[in-house]
């Protein structure tokens, strides 16, 4: 199965790209997790116009069914922390102390919430994040949901379930749940192509985000063999 991610949702995007990526789903039936920026400050992000009807569509989304995820805060790297997921050596949360986490958390939801929006999901710009990032969403929030780390099915640790999310682009994976992580900000049109080929060629593969729930399942020996194996490819890559 695989689980389509739209990442860096926020009232600063690239709206026709957006649009486009969401005519794809809509016309395929797929249903995405999508993250939300509560509070954008990323410059990378903010060249692109403000869009005064996001909050709006945002909760459109929601209503039909997309799956809404707290997208950390502010998007505004100020750590070159790893964590326990570290796909990057950047970070909003891993390396923060629990106060200025929890800050975040209780902050960044609230936003959303004053929305209309209700997260239940959390994932973190660039992926990382720490111990200390589970404990603030324990103390500020009900989540009990990450999008992150590589493993083949979702799974349970530290009193969290965990959504695995193992390709930036699509592609065909051996693993039970495969989260294909796209930015629709910055998608050519050539992706985009590739994006409805891929999902027409899998019609019917593609899990609902709101049927994933909370689970007990442990990692197991190819979970944690996918974890090594991509870690130490990313390794060896960094090395060429």
């Amino acid at each position: 199965m695989y689980l389509i991610r739209l990442d860096d949702a926020s009232d600063h995007m690239n709206t026709e790209r957006w649009e486009r990526m969401e005519q794809i789903l809509d016309e395929n039936g797929v249903k995405p997790l999508v993250g939300v920026i509560p509070l954008n400050r990323d410059p990378m992000l903010l060249e692109f116009p403000e869009d005064p009807f996001f909050w709006e569509k945002a909760k459109a989304w929601q209503d039909k069914g997309w799956r809404i995820a707290l997208h950390g805060y502010e998007h505004v790297y100020s750590t070159a922390e790893g964590g326990i997921n570290p796909v990057h050596n950047k970070s909003e949360f891993a390396g923060h102390t629990l106060e200025e986490q929890r800050r975040k958390i209780r902050e960044g939801l609230s936003v959303l919430q004053v929305k209309g929006l209700t997260p239940d999901v959390f994932f973190a710009p660039s992926h990382t994040f720490d111990k200390n990032t589970l404990r603030a969403l324990e103390a500020e929030s009900d989540i009990r949901i990450i999008s992150d780390t590589v493993a083949n099915d979702v799974y349970f640790q530290d009193g969290f379930t965990f959504i695995p999310q193992q390709s930036g682009k699509v592609r065909e994976l051996p693993f039970k749940l495969t989260t294909i992580c796209l930015h629709p900000n910055f998608t050519s049109d050539a992706e985009f192509e590739e994006i409805d080929v891929f999902i027409k060629a899998h019609s019917g593969e593609f899990a609902d985000p709101m049927s994933i729930a909370e689970t007990t399942r442990k990692k197991g020996f190819v979970d944690i063999a996918a974890e090594k194996m991509y870690f130490l490819k990313r390794k060896l890559s960094s090395l060429r």
